[in-house]
Formats: structure tokens, C-alpha cells, sequence
């Protein structure tokens, strides 16, 4: 595979990811205006949030980032290198581990669920005993998603090695489909507990949805169903290899999800509401990062690991610049029009039912710090996805564990800043967060570029620049329009600043010949002279 042809490979199921992606971030969005509306920034929201965390922590750690970034890398190779036996023998050792150790996990953390809450979690939410018995009851029916999860975040790695991106990336929605059966069908039955059913829903749509996929796959099934049994294959050098690149990253996820930790044990001793605040400015970046980056790093990530297997290192490179620059002509601007535009989105999104203008500041306080760390969010997913295809488990993690201890660092002291000079001290937890990961971005970014012996810095530096003068003009013209339209209505104020802000920076970029939007362009051209036959 060529340079230009393994850069238009992953621009296509970038693109195709993306689309997936945004119809999740869409059912997000549904299922947050529906979530707010019933429930608000609410104490018992505050706890379902905080119950949430515990499932979530056990999919990343075990099944999600910790399992994807190991697994994905080897079974890419052996499928590459043709060894499809190897390949299938891995995947069925894996998710026998996989359900083993999710189910035993789930059941120790059901029994001693109280400790869990009380001293680890939320000890805040442990001041009032219903509430403290409610978190309880919510974590342990979340923890069944776990399993489900676990075997359904394998499946979309073995898909993905097989270039299979459409339906993977269609799972996200599937789980946010489930939460909004629980607010609307569940909820005005059985209350919060409508909800944890619903993430259970969510995490069985997760895995069911994949199978017609999996099955398509026919000639792969036939090796799945010769080649599995019940063992955890510890024998075969392929499992082992892959559970020796899980240890390092299964502590750079379990240091990530420390800091989420400490971030809700922290918001659960401020102001009611402050849980869920945190929670949905958190969301709103992460569906701009989601849709921008994590598109890109996952129709990357395969590509890159071909590449390195069969050693083509300049393709590589060539690969992860584009790859690169192509994020960061997004983020920025996602990144500018979220902090200009916080709290207009918000209001237009959430203020309705039970959510009122205070839990809109709330929300866009969190959001205005959180939006800050945009890029280096957006540069990191896809630096760690280049790390991980070389099967280097262990840079990302050192970095990350020290980012992340610096985050827990910079959380305590910004929150208490934040609280000092009058401001709502959540916000210190998300700025916190937000330049953690700057830092991370920026040390990843230097180990990479000395192992490839450069990333093409100066195209990457052109990039850049090009994005940020425009994105520079993008946002004099959109606090223009937020003082123009100050008495409209809020729907108009934000879709009307989205599509000025955007048209404004496409206009820019084309004035200053970006390549990417030449091509596109190009693109568009070719495909109007198709469909009119000229």
C-alpha cells in the first residue's frame, strides 16, 4: 500500500466513522436534553452519575482502552502476515478472559458496593443515608453492563482490523438509545432506576447490534468457531504478548480513571449539582473530540499497524502527519466556538423541565474550561492510537500516569482557587483536566517525532497556523453575533453562530489554499460533474 493510497484509506473511514459518531454525539444530545429535563442538576442525578463510574472504570480498564490497545496491534499483524489461525485462536482466548474477569470483578464489587461508595466514590453523597443508599443500588444494577461491554468492545476490534468501521462506531448510539428508553419509557415509573436499566439496555444493544457484522465475516466465523474453546490460552505466545502490552496501559487507564475518581469525590463535597455539571460540560467537549479525533485514530489505527508491521516507517509518518494536521484544522475551531458559544448551546440544549438558568451556569462554567482543553484531547487520541499500533504500550502510559498525577495536583489546588476568588470551584477540576492533557499531547508528540526521526513538523506548523488565523477571525466575527442577536431566541443564537462562525473559517481556509480543503473541494466538483453526466 502507498503513502497517498494508505492516507486516502484512512481518510474514507474517517469519514465514514465520523458520520457514526455524529449520529452518536445525536443520540447523546437527545438523551441529555431528556435526562436534564426529568431530573435537572439533581442530587439523585448526582448520584446516578457517580454509580456510573464504577461500570464505566471496569469497561476501560479491562475491555476498552487498556484490552483495544493491545489487541488491535497483534491481530492486526497476524491477520496482515496472514496467519489468520493465530489471529482467531487470539480473539476467542481473549474474550474468555474477557467475560471471566469482568464477571468476577462485577460480583466483588457488588458486595462491598457500600465501601466502594462511602470512602473511594462519592463520600459526599454519603452524608444523607438515602442518598447514599440510592448510589449503592445504582451502581450495582450499572455493573451488569460491564460484562456486556467488555465482550462488545472486543468484537469492535476484530471488526476494525478487518477495516469493518461503520457498525462499531455505530455502538455508542446504540448505548444512548437504551438510556433514552429508560428516561422516557422507564423513568416516570421507577424514577432514577430507570435509568441504570437503561445503560444495562444500552450496553446489551452495545453487543448485539455488532453480531450481523461479525457473522458477514464467513470465512473468519469458520475460524472462530473451529478454532474456539474454553481457555485463556496462556500458552500461546500471541495471548501472552498481548497481555504483557495490557499491563503497562491497564495502569495508564487505571490513572486516567483515578482522576475521575478524585474528580467526583471532589464535586460531590461542592454544591448539589456540581457531580452532574462536571458530567455534562465533560460530554459536550468529548462529542466535538469524539466526532474529530476519535474518527480519525480509529480509521488510523489499523493502517498504522500494517504499516509498522511490514516496517514501512516513512509511510507511517507520512500517515500520522496528515492524520495529524487533519485534527487540528477541527479541533480548533470546535474548540474557540464552544468556549464563545457555552452558554447559548446550553440553555438551548438542557433549560427546560427541571434544569434551570443556575444549573446552565453550572454547566457552561465547566464547559468553558473543559472546551479549552480541546485540542490537546483531540492530539493525544490519535498520537496514543500511533503508539499503540507499534505495540509500545509502556511511553504512553509513563507519560500519561505522570499527566495525570499532575492532574489530581492541579484539581486540588484550582478547585480551591476557583472557590477563593468567588468562582464555582468546578470549574478548577475541568481546567485542571484541560491542561493535564495539554502537557500530555505535547511530551507524546516529542517521543513520537524522535522515533519516526520527524513528523513532517513543518507541514504540521502550516497547519496549524492556517487553522489558527482562522480561527482567529472565526471568533472576532462570532462575539460579533453574540452581541448582534443578545435578545433573540437561544436556538437561534447558537445554530445561527454555528453556521456563521463555520462559514466564516471555510471561506478563510480557502482564501489561504489549505490542501485539504482544495481536495475536498476537488472532490465535491468531481462528484457534481458525475451526477449532472459532464
Amino acid at each position: 500500500m502507498t503513502t497517498s493510497n494508505a492516507n486516502r484509506q484512512i481518510a474514507r473511514a474517517a469519514g465514514i466513522v465520523m458520520l457514526a459518531i455524529l449520529f452518536g454525539q445525536l443520540a447523546g444530545l437527545a438523551r441529555g436534553i431528556l435526562v436534564a429535563r426529568a431530573f435537572g442538576a439533581s442530587p439523585e442525578l448526582d448520584a446516578f452519575f457517580a454509580a456510573n463510574r464504577v461500570s464505566e472504570t471496569l469497561f476501560l480498564l479491562v475491555a476498552g482502552g487498556a484490552l483495544g490497545s493491545a489487541f488491535i496491534p497483534t491481530f492486526t499483524g497476524l491477520l496482515a502476515k496472514d496467519e489468520k489461525d493465530s489471529a482467531w485462536r487470539l480473539a476467542s482466548a481473549l474474550a474468555n478472559a474477557v467475560t471471566l474477569t469482568l464477571s468476577l470483578l462485577t460480583i466483588i464489587l457488588a458486595i462491598f458496593a457500600p465501601q466502594v461508595v462511602r470512602y473511594a466514590l462519592a463520600p459526599g453523597l454519603s452524608a444523607n443515608s438515602e442518598l447514599f443508599s440510592l448510589t449503592i443500588n445504582l451502581l450495582r444494577i450499572q455493573l451488569i453492563s460491564a460484562v456486556l461491554f467488555g465482550l462488545g468492545g472486543l468484537i469492535v476490534g476484530v471488526l476494525n482490523a478487518h477495516q469493518v468501521f461503520l457498525i462499531p462506531a455505530l455502538t455508542p448510539a446504540m448505548y444512548q438509545i437504551g438510556i433514552i428508553f429508560g428516561a422516557v419509557v422507564l423513568a416516570p415509573s421507577m424514577g432514577i432506576y430507570g435509568l441504570a436499566w437503561g445503560v444495562v439496555i444500552g450496553a446489551l444493544m452495545y453487543l448485539v447490534v455488532q453480531a450481523p457484522s461479525l457473522v458477514k465475516l464467513l470465512r473468519s466465523m469458520y475460524y472462530v468457531i473451529r478454532d474456539f474453546r474454553f481457555t485463556l490460552g496462556l500458552k500461546d505466545s500471541n495471548v501472552r504478548q498481548v497481555l504483557l502490552l495490557m499491563l503497562p496501559r491497564l495502569l495508564g487507564v487505571a490513572v486516567v480513571q483515578l482522576n475521575f475518581w478524585v474528580n467526583t469525590n471532589l464535586a460531590s463535597r461542592m454544591e448539589e449539582g456540581s457531580v452532574t455539571g462536571l458530567y455534562y460540560g465533560f460530554s459536550l467537549m468529548l462529542m466535538a473530540q469524539a466526532a474529530i479525533a476519535q474518527s480519525v485514530a480509529i480509521a488510523a489505527m489499523p493502517t498504522f499497524s500494517s504499516q509498522h508491521a511490514l516496517g514501512k516507517t516513512d509511510e507511517m509518518r507520512s500517515s500520522l502527519a496528515a492524520s495529524l494536521r487533519g485534527v487540528l484544522l477541527l479541533a480548533v475551531p470546535a474548540s474557540i466556538g464552544l468556549i464563545i458559544l457555552r452558554e447559548p448551546l446550553i440553555s438551548m440544549l438542557y433549560q427546560r423541565g427541571e434544569f434551570d438558568e443556575h444549573d446552565v451556569q453550572l454547566v457552561a462554567w465547566a464547559l468553558l474550561w473543559y472546551a479549552a482543553g480541546l485540542v490537546g484531547h483531540s492530539i493525544m487520541e490519535v498520537l496514543t492510537r500511533a503508539f499503540f499500533a507499534q505495540q509500545d504500550t509502556k511511553t504512553p502510559v509513563i507519560i500519561g500516569t505522570i499527566a495525570m498525577g499532575l492532574n489530581v495536583l492541579f484539581s486540588i489546588l484550582f478547585a480551591r482557587f476557583f472557590a477563593q476568588v468567588g468562582w464555582f470551584p468546578l470549574g478548577g477540576l475541568a481546567l485542571a483536566n484541560s491542561l493535564a492533557t495539554a502537557l500530555e499531547a505535547t511530551a507524546l508528540f516529542i517521543f513520537m517525532r524522535r522515533r519516526l526521526n520527524g513528523i513532517e513538523g513543518n507541514h504540521i506548523a502550516r497547519g496549524f497556523a492556517a487553522c489558527g488565523l482562522a480561527s482567529l477571525g472565526m471568533a472576532i466575527g462570532l462575539l460579533f453575533w453574540i452581541q448582534a442577536t443578545v435578545s433573540l431566541a437561544r436556538w437561534v443564537v447558537t445554530l445561527g453562530g454555528v453556521a456563521f462562525g463555520g462559514v466564516i473559517y471555510g471561506i478563510l481556509l480557502i482564501g489561504m489554499r489549505v490542501p485539504e480543503v482544495q481536495s475536498i473541494l476537488q472532490f465535491l466538483a468531481r462528484r457534481i460533474k458525475q451526477f449532472y453526466g459532464t
